[in-house]
């Protein structure tokens, strides 16, 4: 079974995987695993964002490819992108990062103080 075959089955409803077997290997495991976000999205879904990446985030070429205008690569983005989650590439320091950053002279005592109430 692939993907859209489970996407169809599931009709959108939220799944948790329960049971992966490796591929090359007799290897089992089981555990409740949640799918990646990309792999909830409906298979045209992913289809589009697999074409997004490929066309390097070109909306004109998107709008060639699918043949659509301007207005509709942007919307179907936009819903696209509320089904999925923010993810932070630059996450608040916690403070064991502003000590360590202190100890090693990067920022003065006063720095890190000001940094500390922030993380509270």
């Amino acid at each position: 079974m692939d993907w859209q075959e489970l996407t169809d089955l599931t009709q959108g409803r939220p799944f948790t995987v329960e049971r992966v077997r490796l591929a090359d290997s007799d290897v089992v495991i089981e555990g409740r695993f949640e799918p990646p976000q990309l792999a909830r999205l409906s298979a045209d879904d992913q289809v589009f964002v697999a074409a997004f990446v490929r066309s390097h985030g070109s909306i004109k070429e998107m709008e060639r490819v699918f043949g659509v205008s301007y207005p509709t690569v942007k919307s179907r983005l936009n819903r696209i992108s509320e089904q999925l989650d923010f993810v932070d590439t630059d996450p608040e320091p916690t403070g064991a990062d502003v000590i360590d950053r202190l100890r090693r002279g990067e920022i003065s005592a006063e720095e890190a103080l000001t940094e500390l109430e922030k993380t509270r």
